[in-house]
């Protein structure tokens, strides 16, 4: 685990627990990085209710009512399937901030349209409102993991440092 990723991982938990604030995800190419980073905490359940990881186009369905047509229409990498994803676990585990992430890791299954280390991220914030990114993290699979959790990281304590 690398070190800053388990600073920030600790900071979001404790501006949140100091707050009360609860937090989900859903997580696709990181494979629940994420969640490992945040449960790497002692007393991280008090924030951390849990995640998702909804891998396969029929997961973020099934578990996560992603619809069919968004996967159709978009693709699993886009904006549309973020939204859909983040929402659904805030909903489903009822958290006030839950993030997204669905990408293309690699080093295989890019295309021109969708490169290698192609990345969404969203997180569904305190307003209700969908806070997105679109990045194309540069690195080998590890990197583009590491880049995408710290990416995630840093979009939700720009959420939680304006409380």
């Amino acid at each position: 685990m690398q070190n800053k990723l388990i600073k920030l991982s600790r900071e979001i938990l404790q501006i949140c627990d100091k707050n009360k604030i609860t937090i989900s995800s859903a997580e696709s190419c990181t494979g629940g990085l994420i969640s490992q980073y945040f449960t790497s905490h002692p007393g991280s359940s008090k924030v951390f209710l849990g995640g998702f990881v909804t891998y396969s186009n029929n997961s973020k369905i099934k578990i996560l009512n992603v619809k069919e047509e968004t996967l159709k229409n978009y693709g699993a990498v886009s904006e549309n399937t973020v939204i859909e994803m983040s929402e659904a676990a805030k909903i489903i585990l009822n958290t006030d901030i839950s993030l997204a992430v669905s990408g293309i890791a690699g080093p295989d299954g890019g295309s021109n349209n969708k490169p290698v280390g192609l990345v969404h991220h969203c997180v569904s914030n305190l307003e209700n409102k969908n806070i997105h990114r679109k990045i194309i993290h540069v690195g080998n699979r590890e990197d583009i993991r590491n880049k995408t959790a710290e990416t995630i990281f840093y979009m939700i304590l720009e959420q939680i440092l304006q409380i």
